[in-house]
């Protein structure tokens, strides 16, 4: 087995190699909190959005290595709170949480918990949505990683931790339509030092309530896989550890995810690494799963001890699908935007548009919540930053409709943020680069029409640089390490502000996103 420095790190290398084998990540980005599911010959994962909006994204694979962004589940997040909308900012890091995907009486069921604002669900029948509108379930603080689960009766239940009660594991009964809970059927299953990630199946006739906790090992804390077991959904259970944890030099420690089958009846688990101290967020990855005496072993048991170590590569679990990775690049012709987009936090409507100026994006320059706060700017529009060998994002914007005291452009943010922009201040134009309130000035800009551009590596260190013909780049001297923050890899984005007066506007003609592929090129 070789090691993640070798195969992710040093190389680059990731996902469908085209050659019937896969390397882990499958996707080299902040696809955090995942849950999976089966239907028929289709894989659907969900994943964690926190304060981004729409939230809780969904994807969509034939062979469970190469995934697309299909759509979200909560379009408007003001259905969860007010303080997640643009005119409050202040939910970095909150927001939607870990949750859970199932398919049941032919619709997609997600459920999932915000730490504030308590239990949230919602249904489909087409995973890409429209799903209806959300469920409150109940209004509560400190409670996250819910999972429904009906047994063959059709009985409902949702498992939860109460986070804010020493990880307190509970179980409860939920009425016929599955949008409600049974308060007095409260259960405590299980408590450790934080457990949580609950995910719940029957398989064989036997209820596995899987999780992770902290436990001290090899002389640190460390998240680490668990199983319970019982023949009873109540118990007594017994448990397992199912995969060992060695920390973020050897492994990055697996553990949110979910277990699932192919149609031929191999097992798998789909995890996050949990360790997101790199830029990229806590990122996408595929372990085969064996059985041994009814328990999974996750990984590859290489001692014999029943308990699975991280793998960092194998034989794809379908090879009848050919490659493909995840969209990026858009040029704005439709009426809205592509999946793979997401606001920080809940845009302002009416101030950004696909429809004022056909093939463009336009986005509306607003006064921030605090003027100097780049994190209280609204309408910032992003996408996931990928780790991979080269990494290159243009963009083509028009400044003819900007004014006095605009400035937009494109930018980098986890916790700290370095932004690449144009600024008006009467009817002078500059180029300036700001890395978290450090400012540089660059030249007068006098055309309207501008090329940006970003580049980054394995390494993470941005180069930002701009254009007048699209062609000849000029590079800002200054470099930016991209950083992840609040729970979230690296995101880049576009925006458009006015510290003066809600006047001006961007307009951007595309956005394109090029990458190294999952051989390294």
């Amino acid at each position: 087995m070789k090691s993640a420095l070798e195969l992710s790190s040093k190389n680059g290398l990731w996902g469908d190699q085209g050659d019937g084998t896969y390397i882990n990540p499958i996707l080299p980005g902040d696809f955090s909190d995942p849950d999976v599911i089966r239907v028929g010959s289709d894989f659907y994962c969900i994943s964690s959005t926190l304060h981004f909006s729409p939230g809780m994204v969904i994807l969509h694979s034939k062979d469970l290595v190469n995934w697309v962004i299909i759509g979200h589940v909560v379009n408007d997040l003001t259905q969860i709170s007010p303080e997640l909308n643009f005119d409050k900012m202040n939910r970095y890091g909150r927001g939607v949480w870990a949750g859970a995907i199932r398919y049941y009486k032919d619709k997609f069921w997600v459920y999932f918990c915000t730490p504030d604002e308590g239990f949230f669900m919602s249904s489909s029948i087409r995973p890409e949505g429209p799903w209806e509108p959300l469920q409150h379930m109940w209004q509560i603080e400190g409670w996250d990683d819910c999972c429904p689960f009906w047994d063959e009766d059709g009985q409902g239940y949702l498992a939860a931790t109460n986070f804010s009660d020493e990880y307190k594991m509970h179980l409860f009964q939920m009425n016929e339509e599955g949008n409600q809970l049974w308060k007095d059927t409260d259960f405590v299953f299980h408590q450790y030092k934080g457990s949580e990630a609950t995910k719940i199946y029957k398989i064989d006739g036997l209820y596995y309530f899987f999780h992770s906790e902290v436990r001290h090992q090899a002389g640190k804390d460390l998240r680490v896989v668990m199983m319970l077991r019982s023949s009873h959904i109540r118990g007594p259970y017994e448990e397992k550890e199912l995969i060992h944890s060695h920390g973020e030099a050897l492994d990055r420690e697996p553990n949110q995810g979910g277990l699932l089958q192919t149609e031929d009846g191999t097992w798998y688990f789909i995890s996050h690494q949990g360790t997101g101290g790199y830029y990229e967020g806590r990122t996408l990855h595929l372990l085969p799963v064996t059985w041994v005496d009814g328990w999974p072993i996750i990984g590859e048991d290489i001692d014999g001890d029943e308990i699975g170590e991280m793998v960092w590569g194998g034989q794809k679990p379908i090879e009848s699908y050919p490659l493909i990775t995840p969209s990026t690049s858009v040029n704005f012709t439709n009426d809205m935007l592509d999946p793979q987009w997401e606001w920080n936090h809940q845009p302002r409507a009416g101030k950004w548009s696909l429809t004022e100026r056909q093939g463009y994006l336009r986005l509306h320059a607003c006064v921030p919540l605090e003027v100097g706060n780049f994190f209280t700017v609204c309408n910032i529009l992003t996408q996931r930053s990928l780790r991979t060998v080269n990494n290159v994002v243009f963009t083509k914007i028009d400044l003819s409709g900007m004014e006095d005291g605009q400035e937009a452009g494109l930018c980098h943010f986890g916790t700290r943020y370095c932004t690449i922009s144009i600024k008006q201040e009467g009817t002078v134009r500059t180029i300036r680069y700001n890395d978290t309130g450090i400012q540089s000035i660059g030249s007068r800009i006098s055309q309207c029409d501008l090329w940006l551009r970003s580049c980054w590596g394995l390494d993470g260190i941005n180069t930002f640089s701009y254009s007048l013909d699209g062609k000849n780049f000029i590079d800002f001297d200054e470099r930016y390490q991209l950083n992840w923050g609040n729970y979230r890899g690296d995101r880049i984005g576009l925006f458009s502000f006015n510290n003066k007066a809600e006047n001006g506007y961007l307009d951007i003609e595309w956005f394109h996103y090029r990458y190294g592929g999952p051989q390294g090129q």
